[in-house]
């Protein structure tokens, strides 16, 4: 997929939710991940860098944690800073196709979930996206989340966060697309 120009619209009908395809050459400073989304991402995403999001169709909400704005209704055309370590995840109203700028090296990327009672963090898992293939990581720490009840039980209400449903996300295929193995193991 990666090339100098691209037609976003087109592109987006090759991927599927949060796989954060990468658009533009590898040794470019600043490369834009493209994600077609159509259900709530099923976790925070925090980076160690600025990003931007920028919805290009649908609406959707960002919702952050850690911050003085907790959440952001986007519509077409807008494009909202995300700060370094500021946790978030993408809520779409309806199928929306979004570009997220980030900084190369893309250094430290993490994903978190939270207690859905009372907001306290349950588990975060952070890796280095310049040595493992963040696709991977999203789905393996993804199914960590959902196997393990000891993460998903609040520490601080007692809640329970239910299992993610990761059915009809394709990380382990984007991984594969971006040429590396979805069986990479975790670091």
């Amino acid at each position: 997929m990666r090339k100098k120009t691209f037609q976003a619209m087109r592109e987006a009908a090759k991927v599927g939710p949060y796989d954060d395809m990468p658009m533009l050459p590898e040794d470019l400073q600043l490369q834009v991940h493209l994600s077609r989304n159509d259900r709530p991402q099923p976790f925070h995403q925090i980076f160690a860098k600025d990003t931007l999001l920028f919805l290009l169709s649908g609406n959707a909400r960002l919702e952050m944690k850690d911050s003085p704005v907790a959440r952001f209704v986007m519509k077409p055309g807008d494009c909202v800073y995300v700060p370094a370590g500021v946790p978030h995840r993408i809520v779409p109203d309806e199928e929306s196709v979004m570009l997220r700028y980030k900084p190369q090296p893309a250094g430290l990327e993490a994903v978190s979930w939270y207690c859905p009672d009372c907001g306290t963090e349950l588990y975060r898992r952070t890796w280095n996206a310049d040595a493992v293939v963040s696709q991977t990581m999203f789905h393996d720490v993804s199914q960590e989340f959902a196997a393990q009840t000891a993460r998903r039980k609040c520490s601080g209400c007692g809640a329970m966060h239910p299992p993610p449903d990761l059915t009809g996300f394709r990380w382990p295929e984007a991984a594969q697309e971006l040429g590396h193995s979805a069986e990479a193991a975790t670091p």
